[in-house]
């Protein structure tokens, strides 16, 4: 059986990825950031209601408090937007082949060949699967591209060749 994907990277689909990663290897290191980001805000802005007037200091207590809550509220979308300004030119988009014995990826300016045991944890949204590798690697593919079978077989051919659950993020 062989499944064919076809892939465009944009700053959306690299938030999904973000995302996937949040919420897969990085979990633990989130949950922290979101607790000592959230635990400084606090203090911000208690610090901020405790002033007795308006100077240069609290401006800028309450600019940094809104800045680590931007921070907080779209970690993935800044996430994404940095790794998308970071793929190297010609990595927007891909064909890649699901084969038996691992799987072959083309891009405008280069090919590769991977084997199952690399992935390490496997995600998927709506419109996505995500095939994770480590805390900053991950590969993602359209689910509405998908040929060669349907999702629900695509997920049971990689159950079969990694072992590994598909989660939903």
């Amino acid at each position: 059986m062989e499944f064919r994907f076809e892939t465009d990277y944009t700053p959306k689909s690299m938030t999904v990825m973000a995302k996937a990663l949040r919420k897969t290897v990085r979990k633990k290191h989130s949950r922290r950031s979101h607790v000592f980001g959230g635990v400084v805000a606090v203090l911000g802005i208690v610090l901020a209601l405790s002033a007795e007037e308006i100077n240069f200091r609290l401006v800028l207590t309450l600019t940094a408090v809104a800045a680590i809550l931007l921070a907080l509220i779209f970690e993935d979308r800044l996430n994404g937007y940095i790794a998308y300004k970071r793929m190297l030119p010609g990595m927007d988009s891909s064909k890649v082949n699901f084969h038996e014995d691992g799987y072959h990826s083309e891009t405008p300016i280069g090919a590769s060949d991977f084997p199952y045991d690399n992935i390490r944890m496997i995600a998927e949204d709506a419109t996505y699967f995500i095939l994770i590798f480590s805390a900053s690697h991950a590969q993602l593919y359209d689910k509405r591209t998908l040929t060669g079978g349907s999702c629900e077989e695509f997920k049971e051919f990689l159950l079969r060749r990694t072992g590994i659950q598909c989660i939903s993020i």
